[in-house]
């Protein structure tokens, strides 16, 4: 049995993680349909079930360049949302100690020490200077 399984799923995509983050959505769905019912509920079902669905049929495709580019795109975009939370949280274990401004012309965080007066800043990604106060 577990060879025949083998042979089936060879050169197809399996999981990955898009996979798995349309999977935990897809349970989130089916349980909100289940604790709302009603309405809702009847409109949460087939949703959940057809992202169910999506979620096998990128699982047992055999298009894996395809599914391969899909799952880049969504890491991409988790790294981005990831790495602004994380940007923030900086941000907030360094709000004693520094203030962030924003260059006006190319929107680069730039760090600037606290306590130092009104300085003037110069950005290093552009190279354009403003002035702010510390």
């Amino acid at each position: 049995m577990r060879e025949r399984l083998i042979r089936f799923m060879s050169g197809r995509y399996g999981v990955d993680e898009l996979n798995r983050f349309l999977q935990i959505f897809d349970l989130i769905l089916l349980l909100l349909a289940v604790i709302l019912r009603g309405t809702a509920g009847k409109v949460l079902f087939p949703l959940a079930f057809a992202l169910l669905a999506g979620v096998y049929y990128r699982m047992l495709s055999k298009d894996r360049y395809k599914r391969s580019r899909e799952n880049a795109q969504y890491l991409h975009l988790r790294s981005r949302v990831t790495g602004w939370f994380a940007g923030l949280k900086t941000r907030w274990q360094q709000r004693k100690d520094y203030k962030f401004f924003t260059c006006p012309s190319c929107k680069t965080t730039l760090r600037v020490p606290r306590g130092k007066g009104k300085i003037e800043i110069v950005c290093r990604r552009c190279g354009s200077r403003f002035s702010g106060r510390s």
